[in-house]
C-alpha cells in the first residue's frame, strides 16, 4: 500500500465545496435520526416500535431509490441536489413545529420520516454519481474515503452535540438545528458548478434505462456481490435502532451517553477511513473487505455481550473501522467499473442494498429483541454478518481475487 497525503482531493476547489455541503447536511441528519429514536423511546418505550423505524425509513428508499437513480442520470444534477434539500429543511421544520405544539403523535413523525427518507432516495444517487465528475480518477480513491470520512466526521459530531443539546433543549431543538444546517447547504449547492453534460449523454427517463442498469450489474458478479455483501452484513449487524434500549437498560447512561455510544463507531470509522484516505494503491482489494467485514461482525458480537460502558464504546469503535474500509472500497468498486452515463442509476440500485439492509436490519434486531432480549438480538445479528460474508467470499472467487491495479487501469 503506498502512502500520499490522505487530504490530496481538498486541493480541488469544487471537491471542497462539494464536501462542506455533504458534511453539513449529514451531521444534521444524524442528529435528527437520534432525535427521532430518542422521541419515539420516550413516547412508547417499546423495542418493536423503534424497529418500526427502520421499516418507515426503509419503505421509501424500496419505493424511489430506482427512480431516483434514473432521475439523476437524466436532469439537471444541480437543480436536483437544491431540490431535494430544500425538501429536507421543510421536514425539519415541519418536526420542530409539531413537537414545539405538543403534537408527540408517533404516526405523525413516521409520515414525516418517511418524507425525508423519499428525498434522501433522490439526494444519494446524485450525490454520489458526481463525485467522479469532481476530481480526477487517480484521485477517485481518495475523494470517496475523504467522503465517506466526513460523514463519519458528522456522526461523530452530531450524536455528541444531541445528546446534550437534548438534554438541555429537547428533541425540537435538533429539529432546529438540521433545519438551519440545510439552508446553509442549498447556499453551498448555489455557489458549486457542476460539470454540464451533453443531452445525448442523458438517460432516456424510461423502464428500459432501469432494466439495463439491473442487467449491469447482474453481468458484473463483483459490483453484485460486493452489494450482496452489503445487505447481508449490514442486514445482521445493524442495530442502532436498540442503541437507546443498551443506553438505559443495560449501560445504565443518559442521552449524553446514547450520544457517545453513537459516535464511539463513527470515531473508529473516521481512525480508519484517515488510513484508507493515505493510500494511493491498495493491492489486495477483496481480501481487504472481507476482512473488514468479518471485524464488523465480531465487534458486533462483542458489544452484544458487554455490560461495560467504556467497553461498549471501544466495541464500537472496531465495528465502525471494519465498516468504514468495507465502504470505502466497495463504492470506489461501483464508482470505477461503472460508466459515466450509469452512476445514477448503479448508485440508487446499490442504495437499496446499502440502506435496505440496515433499515431492515433494524426492524429484525427490534422484533427479536421484544420476542428475547436486546443482547441476544446483537450477538444473534453479528453471527449472521460472519456466516453471510464466509458464504459470499466462497461462493464467488472473484471478490477474493480482485486486485487495486484492475481499478485504475
Amino acid at each position: 500500500m503506498k502512502k500520499f497525503s490522505p487530504f490530496l482531493s481538498l486541493s480541488i476547489k469544487e471537491y471542497r465545496l462539494f464536501l462542506l455541503g455533504f458534511f453539513i447536511s449529514q451531521m444534521g441528519m444524524q442528529m435528527q435520526m437520534i432525535a427521532i429514536n430518542w422521541h419515539i423511546y420516550q413516547l412508547t418505550h417499546s423495542a418493536v416500535v423503534l424497529g418500526l423505524v427502520g421499516v418507515v425509513s426503509f419503505v421509501p428508499v424500496l419505493l424511489f431509490s430506482t427512480v431516483g437513480g434514473l432521475t439523476a442520470d437524466h436532469v439537471d444534477r444541480k437543480k436536483l441536489l437544491l431540490a431535494t434539500q430544500a425538501f429536507l429543511a421543510l421536514v425539519a421544520l415541519a418536526l420542530a413545529a409539531l413537537t414545539v405544539a405538543g403534537v408527540d403523535s408517533v404516526a405523525v413523525i413516521f409520515v414525516l420520516l418517511a418524507l425525508h427518507f423519499s428525498a434522501m432516495a433522490f439526494f444519494g444517487p446524485v450525490r454520489q454519481s458526481i463525485i467522479p465528475d469532481l476530481v480526477p480518477k487517480t484521485h477517485l480513491l481518495n475523494a470517496i474515503s475523504l467522503n465517506t470520512l466526513a460523514r463519519q466526521m458528522a456522526v461523530v459530531i452530531g450524536p455528541a452535540i444531541a445528546g446534550f443539546l437534548i438534554a438541555l433543549s429537547g428533541v425540537e431543538s435538533i429539529y432546529v438545528f438540521n433545519a438551519v444546517g440545510l439552508v446553509l447547504v442549498v447556499a453551498t449547492i448555489f455557489a458549486l458548478n457542476i460539470p454540464a453534460r451533453s443531452h445525448e449523454k442523458m438517460s432516456s427517463f424510461s423502464f428500459a434505462s432501469v432494466v439495463e442498469g439491473v442487467r449491469f450489474m447482474k453481468k458484473s458478479k463483483l459490483m453484485l456481490s460486493t452489494a450482496l455483501l452489503d445487505f447481508f452484513a449490514s442486514f445482521f449487524g445493524s442495530a442502532t435502532s436498540l442503541l437507546p434500549i443498551f443506553a438505559v437498560d443495560i449501560l445504565h447512561t443518559d442521552a449524553r451517553g446514547l450520544g457517545l455510544l453513537y459516535a464511539a463507531t463513527s470515531a473508529g470509522a473516521i481512525i480508519a477511513g484517515v488510513l484508507l484516505a493515505s493510500a494511493k494503491h491498495l493491492h489486495h482489494y477483496g481480501r481487504v473487505i472481507i476482512g473488514a467485514v468479518l471485524l464488523y461482525g465480531l465487534a458486533t458480537i462483542g458489544f452484544g455481550l458487554s455490560h461495560s460502558f467504556y467497553l461498549s464504546l471501544v466495541l464500537l469503535a472496531l465495528s465502525g473501522a471494519g465498516d468504514m474500509v468495507s465502504t470505502i472500497l466497495r463504492n470506489n468498486i461501483r464508482q470505477t467499473i461503472t460508466p459515466a452515463h450509469m452512476r445514477g442509476r448503479m448508485t440508487g440500485i446499490h442504495i437499496l442494498f446499502a440502506q435496505g439492509g440496515p433499515k431492515l436490519g433494524d426492524a429484525e434486531a427490534g422484533f427479536l429483541a421484544a420476542a428475547t432480549s436486546a443482547p441476544f438480538s446483537v450477538i444473534v445479528g453479528g453471527i449472521g454478518t460472519i456466516v453471510a460474508t464466509l458464504i459470499i467470499t466462497f461462493t464467488t472467487p472473484r471478490l477474493r481475487r480482485v486486485k487495486g491495479h484492475e481499478l485504475v487501469l
